[in-house]
């Protein structure tokens, strides 16, 4: 194949930052071995060569747009992603988030394939208008089927079909190889080796209700082990007042804040249960963190977390510490074979829904994917 005669798939990204640069390894990923070249262009951010070597595509560019600039009408980054598009053989184009949607709708003539990675982006009536008037040339992805159904809910009008679920996804292997022994895992992050320890990874914002968490903690403590730990790594706006109600219950001593943790999918192992408590969380990739590291999972029965979960963990009702606190219990009971077993029918449901290899066949089989492929 000749370089003019070369496919490429275009991927804009808002940023780097947080889970940002894993989706675009993802999304790269899906490409391995099919012919397209990857060319990833991100909005935001400096030029990081880090950064590039983590995207697994060929080709990274990087706008150094700063926040502030990209608001409004966007124009010079329109002008700039045009240029970029007409510079290679593109087949289409595939975005994340509403920003660089809009964008490369409006800088190139693209099929664009919108990934969504949250609730309400099409809320607004001026989104509902602008996703009406390209629908042509738009197709929608959602990081779960709550997150699709959603979408489809804000466009009514939109062919079902044209609105799809692509879940996020991990390196199985890879992440694994990364993970540090238990033991290592607590000297790094100074935990006593005989604590009985459960595990929050995340913000400290209402969205992540750490709240419900520490109720449904001081709720179980009698039926737990008497050296349990409640360990919460992250950092957030809600820091001193979920340090004043630790207080409060009285399980000051039993919570420990270790705020942000640099890698911290590296420790996970440090945990004996996983335990999220979000409000309506899009998808939750610490849920697969805690399960390539075999960590029983306690979530909310709701948003995506009820999808990673259900069937291979324990699911509460949403702000409802007391049955939080009787899944933390009938895990604290579990014995070694049955944590042996729970973290083999965790493994089996990322190899089989959430690893790069399951994913890569079903993104494939999407429908306005062929239909794009098959266009060349």
């Amino acid at each position: 194949m000749t370089r003019s005669a070369e496919r490429h798939v275009l991927q804009f990204c808002h940023g780097y930052d947080g889970p940002f640069l894993d989706c675009a390894r993802q999304y790269a990923s899906l490409f391995a071995g099919t012919g397209y070249r990857v060319t990833t262009v991100f909005l935001t951010g400096a030029a990081d060569a880090e950064v590039a070597a983590g995207c697994a595509s060929d080709e990274v560019l990087f706008m150094e747009y700063s926040s502030k600039a990209i608001r409004g009408l966007k124009l010079g980054a329109i002008g700039d992603l045009r240029k970029i598009a007409a510079s290679r053989n593109f087949s289409f184009c595939i975005a994340h988030r509403f920003k660089p949607i809009y964008i490369a709708l409006l800088g190139t003539s693209l099929p664009v394939i919108g990934v969504h990675h949250a609730f309400d982006d099409y809320k607004r009536g001026t989104r509902k208008l602008f996703a009406h008037i390209f629908r042509k040339r738009l197709s929608l992805l959602g990081v779960s089927d709550a997150v699709r159904d959603d979408m489809r809910k804000c466009l009514p009008k939109w062919p079902a079909a044209r609105i799809q679920t692509l879940y996020n996804r991990i390196d199985v292997q890879g992440l694994q190889v990364t993970q540090v022994s238990a033991r290592e895992a607590r000297e790094t992050l100074g935990l006593a080796a005989d604590a009985w320890v459960v595990g929050n990874v995340g913000r400290l914002h209402p969205d992540k209700d750490q709240t419900t968490l520490l109720h449904g903690f001081a709720a179980a403590l009698p039926g737990l082990p008497g050296n349990s730990q409640l360990v919460i790594l992250g950092s957030g706006r809600l820091e001193q007042s979920l340090k004043d109600l630790a207080r409060e219950l009285g399980i000051g001593d039993r919570v420990l804040f270790l705020g942000q943790v640099p890698e911290a999918r590296r420790y996970f192992r440090a945990f004996d249960v996983f335990a999220l408590s979000s409000d309506y969380e899009p998808f939750g990739m610490v849920l697969l963190e805690a399960m390539a590291a075999g960590v029983p999972l306690l979530a909310t029965a709701c948003g995506g977390a009820k999808e990673v979960v259900e069937g291979v963990g324990i699911l509460f009702p949403l702000g409802d510490a007391e049955h939080l606190a009787q899944g933390l219990q009938h895990l604290a009971a579990m014995d070694e074979q049955q944590r042996r077993q729970c973290a083999e029918l965790m493994l089996d449901r990322l190899r089989e829904r959430f690893s790069d290899r399951a994913v890569r066949d079903t993104f494939w089989h999407l429908p306005h994917v062929t239909e794009l492929a098959q266009r060349g």
